[in-house]
């Protein structure tokens, strides 16, 4: 574990959106004897500047932040036709992080103005119009549990606060602070995942249990690393590099590397995304 952590890069923490030349590539996947195993690669960006935050609505299509002739929006890309078409207009403002409501159509996402406030957002599916979620929470980035519940992390000073959004009773409620980016939601299960950072300066990753609302320690992320995808229940990935590596909590407590991108001129691999079935993965990566 330590010779692994040795070879990751330095932990930085960010709170803005880094405008970085990303692209999104997908791949089809499936359990290997030494791993993953990759194929299909497609880039479904294929655009420059920043494309980024790559979130499944089905296992055939996805959402993201796509650069729209200068202006972050939310892209929507269908794998089967191979249609692109964005989602909302226009604002004055960036539009990031985007997700689909769990048990709806319309579509969330964090808008970042240019005064510097980031609030939430509400897009209606059929006309792109947008309307504040809650108001006053300087929120960095989020995830549904489901169309009540929502975990984020807000900005506080030069730190971000991990909080519990209740859309019904209008409530938010400050859960622990120095939280890291990437919050997900367990596959098949009802906890959240989030991370906080230690003492170390390294962030651990958490279990959150909605129901009982206890919170149970998992791992720590290797060093450098704020974003991973749970490829099911129980296994973990994360990029590094152009590597993949997985931890598996009902195996050994060890991050294993399971497959490389590099044939494929990927590079400084971030944010990830699996779709509901499994089988396809999101790579956010430089080219």
């Amino acid at each position: 574990m330590k010779k692994l952590l040795l070879l990751l890069f330095i932990f930085v923490t960010q709170f803005a959106f880094t405008q970085t030349n990303t692209e999104i590539y997908v791949f089809d996947i499936a359990p290997a004897y030494e791993g993953l195993e990759l194929r299909n690669a497609r880039n479904i960006s294929n655009n420059e500047g920043y494309d980024n935050q790559p979130s499944f609505i089905s296992n055939e299509t996805l959402v993201f932040a796509g650069n729209n002739d200068g202006q972050t929006d939310i892209s929507e890309y269908n794998l089967t036709s191979k249609l692109q078409k964005w989602v909302n207009n226009k604002t004055e403002g960036g539009e990031y992080s985007p997700q689909k409501f769990p048990t709806s159509e319309d579509f969330a996402a964090v808008r970042l103005d240019e005064d510097g406030l980031q609030r939430l957002y509400r897009y209606n599916a059929k006309t792109g119009a947008s309307s504040e979620i809650i108001e006053d929470l300087q929120i960095a980035y989020f995830a549904f549990y489901d169309d009540q519940k929502i975990v984020a992390t807000v900005l506080n000073g030069d730190n971000l606060d991990l909080v519990l959004i209740n859309l019904k009773s209008k409530t938010a409620d400050t859960l622990f602070q120095k939280a890291g980016r990437s919050l997900q939601k367990v596959p098949k299960t009802e906890s959240m995942s989030y991370t906080l950072v230690n003492e170390e300066g390294n962030l651990d990753l958490y279990l959150l249990d909605m129901n009982s609302s206890e919170n149970y320690f998992v791992t720590q992320l290797p060093i450098g690393i704020q974003d991973y995808v749970w490829l099911n229940d129980t296994q973990i990935l994360i990029g590094s590099g152009n590597k993949l590596y997985m931890y598996d909590t009902l195996g050994n407590s060890e991050w294993a590397r399971v497959a490389s991108l590099e044939e494929y001129g990927l590079k400084n691999i971030s944010r990830m995304a699996i779709s509901p079935n499994g089988k396809i993965l999101a790579v956010v990566g430089e080219e």
